[in-house]
């Protein structure tokens, strides 16, 4: 799969099923130290629950650290579901990867060829995040 990050920021604004990023603990500890603000006050002010799972507060058009300039403001310590993108298991299919990934995303298809292990990685890894 070829894939170049065109910094668009798309993939951190709302879009259907596209509108949750999951939070674990440890990536809830160093969001709040960037912030710098308590891991409780972090939950408080960032997210809430959604069947069990920390996410982000998406109740506006985009995520709440996407900059004015479509930069992440939190950029080094982003969750692993932010870091992982597009590559997730569900994208992965041909279908969804060429009609509503590439739709979202001006950057499938184009850039260098992603070797397939390291599709494979990203993808695994974002599913570790999630346990």
């Amino acid at each position: 799969m070829r894939f170049s990050c065109t910094r668009c920021g798309n993939c951190c604004r709302n879009g259907g099923e596209y509108a949750w990023v999951y939070v674990n603990a440890a990536e809830q500890k160093a969001l709040a130290r960037r912030l710098g603000v308590s891991r409780g006050e972090f939950l408080e002010r960032w997210c809430e629950q959604d069947r069990g799972w920390v996410v982000l507060r998406m109740d506006r058009p985009a995520c709440p650290f996407l900059g004015e300039d479509n930069r992440c403001t939190v950029y080094e310590d982003r969750p692993t579901q932010c870091r992982t993108w597009p590559f997730w298991r569900e994208n992965l299919d041909r279908k969804t990867w060429e009609g509503p990934v590439s739709e979202r995303c001006p950057g499938i298809g184009t850039g260098p060829l992603v070797p397939a292990d390291a599709i494979d990685r990203l993808a695994a890894e974002n599913e570790a995040s999630e346990e």
